[in-house]
């Protein structure tokens, strides 16, 4: 969500460490019905998480996790697999596999969690008690019933890539037409509401925007919800041509303003929006949310940096990092072939005491298509060619996506091309999601009540109300 899939998607800054090995017993498989509780290790950090399992009469398992210390309970677990000793758990939001063994008195579960390209070892031991209930997480700003306006689950087609995205589209009271905007979720497998932690910003904001006159579509990411496609090879270049059938969809439909349909990005959806901005049928206008306008490179370093600094690492450990990563991105960037650049980068990982084989994973979720396309980015040539208006905005205790740097891109990018139509603005106070925040550190998120800055909201509609009276 969100960058978030460049560190380990929602926030668990995982450390690299352990792997699991071996081959499974042949032995029945283990009743695993039951509460599990374990802790990750972040950042000097412990990350407790409790795992739900439920068996179901034709003896799949289903599962939810919890995180109580972000504020995050009833994550689904989309697929559970169990043979023998083995149990594989894959989740969607986030993105994240935990593969591991129980063992014979099946009160334990030795496993990794394996997120982001990164991995660290995890213990869950069963509870006395299953199926306990989730304590309540209060989110204030989430929509309720009844709405003042019509809200309707629809579906549409990337013809060109033979998929159908499902979505939910509100509409306003009234005959129309009015102006529209598409949502464009951040990195990693993202539902229509972008949730995470509990929170629904996109929810939020497709209300928001809705009473204040606007049409507004959310969708599912391509393979995520009730929308088609294969994540397992998709790249930004893919969200491009999704968020384009996105776009063309709204704009035939008679209650919409064609020459008003515009788009929000959120974190990697700016970078959708910015190359959407620079094809044919471009947005009518822009808005990136805490987007990147830094090379790949560059944003990766200092994201990494900024987010140690913030969890407490020493300067010598962050000089470290630094020095490795720089290695790592311009190994990748400078080797084509992947089993050239995963052999250099899985000794480079050897090298500072990782075991081989969880160097190997390492290398492997560093070389896929898609990180491979986020490291070789480069706005500098697309931002002038943006000729849409442009409204770029970000949260000055984002450590995802760092606000200063980034905002002073985009506007003398946009403004390089000759378009004076670009505002660039920092917002106090607020972190990557757009809630206020004390440290702006991951973790926060799910603690924090606000899903989306009132402050932030008013922004965003004050600036497209003024763009599409023009």
């Amino acid at each position: 969500m969100l960058l978030s899939r460049l560190l380990a998607c929602l926030g668990l800054l995982l450390l690299l460490s352990g792997h699991l090995s071996g081959r499974a017993a042949a032995a029945p498989a283990p009743h695993l019905t039951g509460d599990w509780q374990g802790s990750l290790s972040a950042a000097g950090t412990d990350i407790p998480l409790v795992v739900h399992l439920q068996q179901q009469p034709d003896g799949r398992y289903t599962g939810t996790l919890d995180s109580p210390k972000q504020q995050a309970y009833g994550l689904p677990i989309a697929s559970i697999t169990v043979r023998a000793d083995s149990v594989v758990m894959r989740l969607t939001a986030p993105a994240a596999v935990l593969a591991g063994r129980v063992s014979t008195d099946g009160q334990q579960i030795s496993a990794t969690w394996q997120q982001g390209g990164r991995s660290a070892p995890l213990t869950l031991r069963r509870q006395g008690t299953a199926g306990s209930a989730a304590p309540a997480v209060r989110r204030p700003q989430e929509p309720k019933a009844p709405f003042p306006y019509r809200a309707e689950d629809v579906t549409f087609a990337n013809a060109g890539s033979g998929i159908r995205l499902a979505g939910t589209i509100t509409v306003p009271p009234g005959n129309g037409p009015f102006p529209a905007v598409v949502l464009v979720t951040g990195s990693g497998p993202q539902d229509r509401d972008e949730t995470i932690f509990g929170h629904r910003p996109f929810r939020v904001l497709a209300d928001y925007l809705t009473r204040r006159g606007f049409v507004v579509l959310r969708y599912d990411d391509r393979g995520v919800g009730q929308s088609t496609g294969d994540r397992a090879s998709y790249t930004a270049a893919d969200g491009v041509t999704d968020a384009q059938a996105a776009l063309a969809w709204l704009r035939q439909r008679p209650d919409v303003q064609a020459g008003k349909v515009g788009l929000i990005g959120h974190s990697e959806g700016a970078l959708i929006g910015l190359l959407a901005a620079t094809q044919a049928n471009p947005p009518a206008f822009l808005v990136s949310l805490a987007g990147p306008a830094l090379r790949g490179v560059e944003m990766m370093v200092r994201q990494n940096e900024d987010l140690g600094r913030a969890a407490g690492l020493p300067a010598e450990q962050l000089a470290a990092n630094k020095t490795l990563n720089q290695q790592i991105y311009l190994t990748i960037l400078q080797t084509p072939d992947n089993q050239q650049a995963q052999a250099q980068v899985t000794k480079l990982l050897t090298e500072i005491g990782m075991n081989a084989a969880q160097a190997r994973q390492q290398a492997a979720g560093l070389t896929t298509a898609w990180y491979r396309q986020l490291l070789a980015f480069n706005p500098e040539p697309l931002l002038p060619r943006v000729k849409c208006p442009v409204l770029a905005l970000g949260g000055s205790k984002d450590l995802q996506v760092a606000a200063g740097p980034n905002l002073a891109a985009w506007e003398k990018g946009v403004r390089a091309g000759g378009n004076p139509d670009v505002t660039a603005q920092e917002l106090p106070g607020l972190n990557h999601l757009f809630q206020t925040a004390a440290t702006g550190l991951t973790d926060e998120y799910g603690r924090l009540e606000e899903t989306f800055a009132p402050s932030a909201l008013a922004v965003i509609g004050d600036w497209l109300a003024r763009h599409v009276k023009k």
